[in-house]
């Protein structure tokens, strides 16, 4: 019990540790303007700073408030332009309305249009994702189809068990049949998606370039 315990606290802490936004190294070297400006080219909201700081008390460090804003002004002058919001639109990543209203004028356009790509390219994985489980699917239903065929030619059976082993054959062919209607649809689901993949690509490619 008490190593199952201490195996319970090492894991908090690991977490706990884990989930720190900074390190002890970066906490004792003060370069607040470079972590504002990191977090304002990320895209990071002004929240941020409070876990920092929260990072940064367990070695007696207090942030330097004014040249981390300064810094994070400047970093998302960077992010907050059209071409980084359809970059983060289409990788699927957050956006944290870190943004003036003037920046964003051009950034959520932009971003909607790569939420658009990151949408119908996740659509197209999910689809072949499907296809691939339900083909691995059908591959199980014909090796039991086999493994039940071998097993009913064996010697020695009643009529009776025979029949029953025929009949349950009879049952794994209706799932595989079902399976295999399943496996269609997916198929034809794959055909759509990368359809849509297509169209959305071919009509940013000119605005955005390829990517």
């Amino acid at each position: 019990m008490r190593l199952l315990l201490l195996a319970a606290v090492g894991g908090a802490t690991l977490a706990l540790v884990s989930c720190a936004t900074m390190t002890r190294d970066q906490c004792l070297a003060g370069a607040w303007g470079e972590v504002g400006y990191r977090d304002g080219s990320e895209g990071q909201p002004m929240s941020l700073l409070a876990d920092h700081e929260k990072a940064c008390a367990e070695y007696g460090v207090a942030p330097d408030v004014v040249a981390y804003r300064s810094a994070r002004a400047d970093g998302l002058n960077g992010y907050c332009r059209w071409e980084r919001g359809f970059r983060e639109g289409r990788e699927g990543d957050a956006y944290h309305g870190v943004c003036s209203a003037e920046q964003e004028e051009d950034f959520l356009p932009a971003y909607r249009d790569g939420q658009r790509v990151y949408a119908a390219e996740q659509a197209l994985a999910n689809a072949r994702s499907s296809v691939e489980s339900l083909g691995s699917r059908l591959e199980e239903l014909d090796d039991k189809i086999v493994a039940k065929q071998a097993e009913a030619r064996a010697e020695g059976l009643t009529d009776e068990q025979r029949d029953q082993i025929r009949n349950r054959i009879q049952e794994i062919r209706r799932e595989r049949a079902d399976a295999e209607r399943e496996w269609r649809r997916a198929q034809d689901a794959v055909d759509d998606a990368e359809r849509d993949v297509r169209d959305v690509r071919r009509m940013f490619q000119d605005v955005y370039g390829g990517w």
